[in-house]
């Protein structure tokens, strides 16, 4: 039987983990807090999983709450914009993509202590503990693979930034979050219960999203700002409370649609509110320990996407199914650097596009996108393609960085919606 470590107990370490352990694998799982301190402690993201993700977890048996999660069956786009001669901020576009199949949020301190829990009762190994690069140089020789798959701390060092694939070199948004209970309904959605998304040209963006957390059904109200500008206000010692105020603030400001739904809420518990800024970046995935000793990372370790998107937690899903992939098919074969290489691409093939959509929403939007966006108010079609491009993001290379295939495909889909 095959000795895996699994170092991280997020998306990714742990959903690798639970399939291996179906496997009969002998893993152990080494996390910095026990399944009790996530499920009490702070909010640690936002997430919003789609079709692909969802199925990757349901075919490891672990979809655990799909029956009390929100079905997310529709995504909102909103655009923020003036028109003369009307006072205060308007919404010039508005539409919903209809979604292929539901989506759904689970605040990953239910989904990660239940994980946990569950890794555990069925024989798995837990150790509670921060691990440094000197932990792992003495734990490597005991197993058969070592996979890091904890994005902080610091056992990050041990992968390089991969200059190739990072365009950036410092944060591109400043992210800033809190789960609330008592959201008001969004009115005319034509696809049920959505998530939405408000575009703030030179401010920012806003996702609300239908969530399930500890205390029950929320949503979750998430602002990304542009650095130095009106939304990067959430600095010192912010409690839920005046996150919230500060949050509804912005609502108010810049996206008054969604602030109208949004005056009677409340945080839903003391860990509800966050606020950070991170460096999308992609990691060499080999590691090297100062004996020699190799690690495999993988999830967050390697690839950070800003959430701007929502592909950070799909991601892990597909990196862990891949991941989990490659190793059964290794067999008995020792995993070497090649190999490790080797499993990395496998899942960059797809990471990649979710990576280049990501990077391209973080930087002004060019004319063409401005244009695809505001058509999709006009074509469905248009709306449910982009809508459902968050779940397979590879879509957006047919039509969506090129000038000339956006309005090709923008006319051919309205001529059809005429013809139909």
């Amino acid at each position: 039987m095959r000795r895996i470590l699994i170092v991280g107990a997020g998306q990714a370490g742990l959903q690798l983990a639970l399939g291996l352990q179906a496997k009969g694998y002998d893993v152990t799982v080494m996390a910095n807090r026990s399944a009790e301190e996530i499920r009490t402690g702070r909010v640690m993201s936002t997430q919003m999983m789609f079709r692909t993700a969802l199925r990757y977890e349901r075919e490891l048996g672990l979809n655990f709450w799909e029956g009390l999660a929100p079905r997310v069956e529709g995504l909102g786009v909103s655009v923020a914009g003036t028109a003369p001669g009307v006072p205060g901020v308007q919404r010039p576009v508005d539409w919903t993509g209809r979604l292929d199949g539901p989506a759904q949020s689970v605040d990953q301190r239910v989904k990660m202590a239940g994980w946990l829990d569950a890794f555990a009762e069925r024989g798995g190994r837990v150790v509670v503990h921060s691990a440094t690069v000197s932990d792992l140089d003495f734990l490597a020789p005991r197993y058969d693979l070592v996979v890091v798959a904890a994005g902080k701390g610091e056992i990050v060092s041990l992968f390089g930034r991969d200059p190739a694939r990072s365009p950036y070199t410092a944060p591109q948004r400043c992210l800033a979050l809190v789960y609330v209970h008592g959201l008001g309904p969004h009115e005319g959605h034509p696809a049920g219960e959505a998530a939405r998304w408000s575009l703030v040209p030179g401010v920012g963006e806003l996702w609300v999203i239908p969530a399930l957390t500890t205390s029950g059904r929320a949503d979750i109200l998430f602002w990304e700002g542009v650095p130095g500008g009106p939304v990067d206000a959430f600095t010192g010692a912010f409690g839920p409370r005046e996150h919230l105020a500060l949050t509804l603030e912005l609502l108010e400001r810049f996206v008054p649609w969604e602030y109208g739904r949004a005056t009677a809420v409340e945080p839903t518990d003391a860990g509800a509110a966050l606020a950070g800024r991170y460096t999308p970046v992609v990691r060499d995935p080999v590691g090297r320990l100062p004996s020699g000793g190799l690690v495999l990372g993988a999830g967050d370790a390697v690839v950070v996407n800003d959430p701007l998107t929502g592909q950070g937690a799909n991601c892990a899903a597909k990196c862990a199914t891949s991941y989990l992939a490659s190793i059964l098919e290794r067999g008995e074969e020792p995993f070497d650097a090649e190999w490790m290489r080797t499993a990395f691409e496998r899942y960059w093939a797809s990471a990649r596009h979710a990576t280049r959509w990501t990077n391209a929403m973080l930087a002004p939007q060019q004319p063409h996108v401005r244009a695809l966006i505001g058509a999709a108010a006009g074509v469905q079609p248009v709306a449910d393609r982009i809508a459902n491009g968050f779940d397979d993001p590879s879509d957006f290379d047919d039509y969506f960085f090129d000038a000339a295939r956006a309005e090709s495909y923008v006319a051919r889909a309205a001529a059809a919606g005429r013809e139909a």
